[in-house]
């Protein structure tokens, strides 16, 4: 081989990860453009230049308090959580080869919501930080009962045995949730506005009670990746390529937990980014976790942020809540991603 013929096969091999920098380059920026599109958009429209002048040198003006106790807190959640929930909705993904699974099957949803009534009937929570406290730990709870239930199998873990685990652990804690909420209707009334998913009531301390739990998270995402392509070539494959599948499924699901929890915990049940996201970051990039989990965080980010802006936009001067607006608008562009896009299976 020449030298000539070395350089072009390098340049070749090389111009993969180049592509693959350059569209996380442009999703990053996709997502800068989503934060500005949050911070100036709403009731009262602000352009760009009042929006920096806000943040950077804030005159106590009408548009420094709405940028600045208003729309920022809101807006730096709406980050956080887009990126827990595409995070991990692309772990679930991945741990149980199951393409339609998304981060409530572990129990989170249930387990939160379940912890938040409980918090609310039995013990008088009725704060919004009382809420973020009770709903991670019942998250942490459920998903842990679901995962050591899956690990009771000889070989531990499986995707099957997740999957079961936490369907069944869903339905008996949304049972559980339902049988409070029909005793005690002041529960209910607070549940219901948490439940719904929102990013509006939130400030700051909400963002920065969440964010140690998010940011574990996503050191366990990026450790557990290597192992997540390797379990993707079958156990047998892993195991020979040196990998430990019960500790790779613990690392995996901590991260789930951690992520997932979070972010249930901050603005309630989101639906839809979880399952979605990481389709379109594997359409993207492929199946490659190295990869495939950064796309997620970026794009989950967007879409919480850009479903936001649009539920204010809809019914201003009044808002359409964020999980209604991703219900609404998410489950038909869903349906028709999967019959008309070839999607990378999994």
């Amino acid at each position: 081989m020449t030298k000539t013929d070395a350089v072009v096969t390098l340049v070749k091999a090389r111009s993969p990860w180049r592509a693959r920098v350059a569209v996380l380059a442009g999703l990053v920026l996709l997502a800068g453009v989503s934060v500005l599109l949050s911070l100036g958009l709403g009731a009262q429209t602000l352009h760009p230049a009042e929006v920096w002048g806000a943040i950077v040198a804030p005159d106590g003006g009408d548009a420094t308090a709405v940028v600045r106790e208003l729309r920022l807190p809101r807006t730096v959640l709406g980050v956080l959580v887009g990126v827990s929930l595409g995070v991990g909705g692309a772990l679930i993904q991945g741990h149980t080869r199951n393409p339609i699974a998304d981060p409530g099957l572990l129990g989170v949803s249930a387990g939160a919501s379940f912890a938040v009534v409980l918090g609310t009937a039995v013990f008088g929570v009725g704060s919004l930080t009382g809420y973020i406290w009770f709903a991670f730990g019942g998250a942490l709870a459920a998903s842990l009962v679901v995962f050591g239930i899956g690990a009771t199998q000889r070989g531990g873990p499986t995707p099957v045995t997740l999957a079961l685990a936490g369907m069944a652990i869903s339905a008996l804690l949304s049972s559980f949730t339902s049988a409070v909420l029909l005793s005690d209707a002041a529960s209910l009334n607070s549940f219901r506005f948490w439940v719904v998913g929102s990013l509006s009531g939130r400030d700051l301390d909400v963002a920065w009670q969440v964010l140690p739990f998010i940011i574990a998270g996503l050191v366990l995402a990026a450790v557990n990746a290597p192992a997540l392509n390797a379990l993707g070539l079958g156990e047998d494959v892993a195991r020979s390529l040196g990998q430990h599948i019960g500790a790779a499924r613990a690392v995996g699901v901590a991260a789930i937990m951690l992520l997932t929890g979070a972010a249930t915990a901050a603005c309630g049940p989101i639906g839809f980014v979880g399952l979605v996201v990481p389709h379109l970051a594997r359409a993207i990039t492929g199946p490659d976790h190295r990869w495939l989990l950064p796309y997620s965080a970026c794009l989950g980010s967007c879409l919480v942020l850009i479903a936001d802006v649009a539920g204010r936009l809809v019914a201003s001067p009044a808002e359409l809540q964020t999980g209604i607006v991703l219900a609404v608008f998410g489950a038909p562009f869903f349906v028709y991603l999967v019959r008309r896009v070839r999607l990378v299976a999994l």
